[in-house]
């Protein structure tokens, strides 16, 4: 069915506004518009089924889910044995402070890099510091390479931002309001599939050893190479301007912005809705929490090939984790901010349940106990000990429970806005806040703060950071949010929103 318009006379002023009120339905679902033409914007079929074309958004999602798949998944595989897969952690810990530390600074401005740069460009360069972090990991097991290691820490915290900062403006502006839980789901499930794949190298190279060793030199080269292979992917993504959804749409991004007018955006993103402010808890704690499991229970308390295994577990409980949550926040028989209060309820409850299980694990052994230096004749646990059971699922529903936990963070910045100018502030805001928090817990835990006061530390910020979120989900998530309202404050017109070939783009 056509979009087609007839020409509006530039005398017609009431009816020009008239019909700018109609078209502005169109925008999250009306007609099917006319799409440009062009190999990107071809229906692509797979015998009788017609698929989304090369640029629509769920084409363009599962493109970047890759990506993330091969870059940042891996890492998550490396990072989840703890120590970067060194039985000591005090390098990878130093890497990850100089890592977070950067990332923070950049993505606040990661949106600006995003909208000038481009989503395609962004991606590619973000993906670079990966391979490199990796390699240099392999160099320190055989040379002193500190200042390198270093380096290479901060270079990927730069890296990261990029990346990071241009899939969470995708995830958010991309879809439909009616869709972003299930986008949601999708990444975050072949995102992780990346970790759970990464996880099998060290699982097959470690399988018939119960030592607590570093990983080998061909497990790190898998992961160098399949990182940068993650980069090249990258170039294959469309910019944001070629995307089209399925109503002829394009999505909200922001035009020619400079670090002047991202700061500008962040100040507007507080004006236009300052109780957003409540949300930085929950993006402080959204990393906060993986030291303590990568590092004082994966890392310190099993074996090489059991810590694998535990992380593949860990990453697999993500997927599903990420598309049972991910559909959940989108079934339409509820209102939209039912299904907010009701989320905001389940992920309580959760945060008690599953911390309150791993109370009883953390009380349970100190670093003092896991110390070879001190105890030289001290088991690691196997997967063949007995009691390996009950941590065994412990590792499983933290990883449910981060799933859950940055879906539900992902999904509010989603339901406050759909203007892609003001999701990359967003995403800015949580990445960096995020990334802030991550690196004061690699520092304490490089100083070798005790394992219970980390696990204290972490259910503490969990739940009080959903108390303090509460009052922003209960009272501004909205079943619904207009595109005046989201144009209000920004640079954005009702040109950037309409669909291709409106005839209205010419006269807004």
């Amino acid at each position: 069915m056509s979009t087609e318009h007839p020409a509006v006379h530039p005398d017609a002023d009431m009816k020009e506004t008239t019909r700018v009120e109609t078209d502005l339905g169109a925008v999250d679902g009306g007609e099917v518009g006319a799409r440009p033409r062009g190999w990107r914007h071809h229906q692509i079929k797979a015998g009788p089924v017609n698929l989304a074309w090369y640029a629509s958004p769920p084409f363009q999602l599962v493109l970047v889910s890759f990506v993330c798949f091969l870059c940042p998944g891996m890492f998550n595989a490396l990072s989840g044995l703890g120590g970067g897969g060194q039985t000591d952690p005090t390098l990878a810990d130093k890497m990850n402070i100089g890592l977070y530390s950067t990332f923070a600074v950049f993505a606040f401005f990661g949106g600006g890099f995003v909208n000038y740069c481009g989503v395609r460009l962004t991606l590619a360069l973000g993906g670079i510091g990966y391979c490199i972090y990796a390699l240099s990991l392999l160099l320190s097991v055989h040379y002193s390479v500190g200042g390198f290691n270093i380096t290479a820490g901060v270079l990927l915290g730069f890296c990261a931002g990029l990346l990071w900062t241009a899939q969470g403006t995708i995830m958010i502006s991309y879809p439909a309001e009616k869709d972003k839980g299930k986008y949601f789901g999708i990444f975050w499930a072949i995102f992780n599939l990346g970790a759970v794949i990464g996880s099998l190298i060290p699982l097959g190279e470690s399988i018939h050893s119960k030592e607590n060793k570093t990983v080998s030199d061909g497990t790190y080269i898998a992961f160098i190479v399949l990182m940068f292979f993650g980069s090249l992917l990258a170039l294959l993504a469309c910019n944001g301007r070629d995307v089209i959804r399925k109503d002829g749409s394009r999505v909200v991004l922001m035009k020619h912005p400079t670090v002047v007018s991202e700061i500008i955006g962040m100040w507007e993103t507080f004006t236009y809705q300052p109780m957003v402010v409540l949300l930085f808890p929950m993006f402080w704690s959204s990393n906060w929490f993986i030291t303590y499991q990568a590092n004082s229970v994966n890392g310190a308390y099993f074996t090489t090939r059991t810590k694998a295994l535990n992380n593949l577990l860990y990453y697999l409980a993500q997927i599903v984790g990420a598309l049972a949550f991910g559909y959940a926040m989108d079934i339409q028989y509820f209102k939209r901010s039912l299904r907010a209060k009701i989320s905001l309820v389940f992920l309580f409850a959760l945060t008690m349940i599953v911390w309150g299980g791993g109370y009883a694990f953390a009380k349970g052994y100190t670093r003092a106990d896991v110390n070879k230096d001190l105890h030289p004749d001290h088991q690691f646990m196997d997967w063949s000990t007995s009691g390996y059971v009950g941590p065994m699922f412990l590792y499983i529903f933290y990883g449910l429970y981060d799933a859950v936990w940055q879906a539900s963070v992902y999904w509010y910045m989603g339901a406050l806005s759909n203007s892609g100018r003001r999701s990359a502030n967003y995403v800015g805001f949580y990445k960096g806040i995020q990334s802030a928090g991550a690196a004061v817990m690699w520092s304490l835990d490089s100083h070798k703060m005790p394992y219970l006061s980390e696990f204290a530390s972490n259910w503490g910020l969990l739940g009080g950071s959903l108390i303090v979120a509460a009052p922003i989900i209960w009272l501004k998530i909205s079943d619904h949010v207009s595109v005046e309202d989201d144009l209000h404050n920004t640079d954005e017109t009702l040109a950037d929103v309409l669909p291709q070939g409106h005839p209205e783009k010419t006269v807004v």
